[in-house]
């Protein structure tokens, strides 16, 4: 089974809205369906995210678990799921390893499967989702629309470019060889 990795702002939910509750918590257009189709075409998905907002007051675990309860119920219902949710749970003055773009959380997401993350697609609209990729040895995958930014072409070299994520699923999907090619 192939994995893929996914961020969650701007690539699952609206990038720049950090919900601090499941009502404020919303997916973009498409982008379910997308992680119930890499499911079904036998991609193990994942999510790795900071979430710095848990190290500040009036945010904890429980919150951020009932938020990703909501995402994965409504995951559910389009017939996919997600197998695990990574997070860094620092801000930016914690200086931790996990947090992107450092590569803690896909070491972290490597040594849990246990398996490589080696050429595994890094799916994320911050420049830190692909700094992660790249020092992990992950594939990094930009989306820049949903609130990406637009990157330099020396930032982007080498990485496959997509407007959101149903486009880029459709495209890993149709890649894939047919299990009848295989045998």
């Amino acid at each position: 089974m192939q994995l893929v990795i996914l961020g969650r702002d701007g690539v699952i939910s609206r990038r720049g809205i950090r919900p601090r509750t499941p009502e404020q918590w919303e997916a973009l257009p498409g982008a379910l369906d997308a992680i119930a189709r890499l499911n079904h075409a036998g991609f193990r998905v994942v999510v790795a995210t900071n979430q710095p907002r848990l190290a500040q007051p009036g945010f904890d675990i429980e919150d951020l678990n009932r938020i990703h309860a909501k995402l994965y119920r409504q995951l559910v219902e389009k017939g996919g799921h997600i197998d695990a949710f990574f997070f860094c749970p620092h801000d930016e003055k914690a200086r931790c390893d996990c947090r992107k773009p450092r590569p803690g959380l896909l070491h972290q997401i490597s040594a849990r499967l246990r398996m490589s993350v080696e050429g595994v697609p890094m799916v994320g609209c911050y420049l830190g989702d692909i700094q992660a990729a790249r020092a992990a040895g992950a594939q990094p995958v930009y989306l820049h629309s949903n609130g990406g930014r637009d990157l330099s072409k020396e930032h982007l070299e080498g990485v496959e470019v997509f407007d959101d994520l149903p486009s880029f699923a459709d495209a890993l999907i149709a890649r894939q060889v047919p299990v009848e090619e295989a045998l």
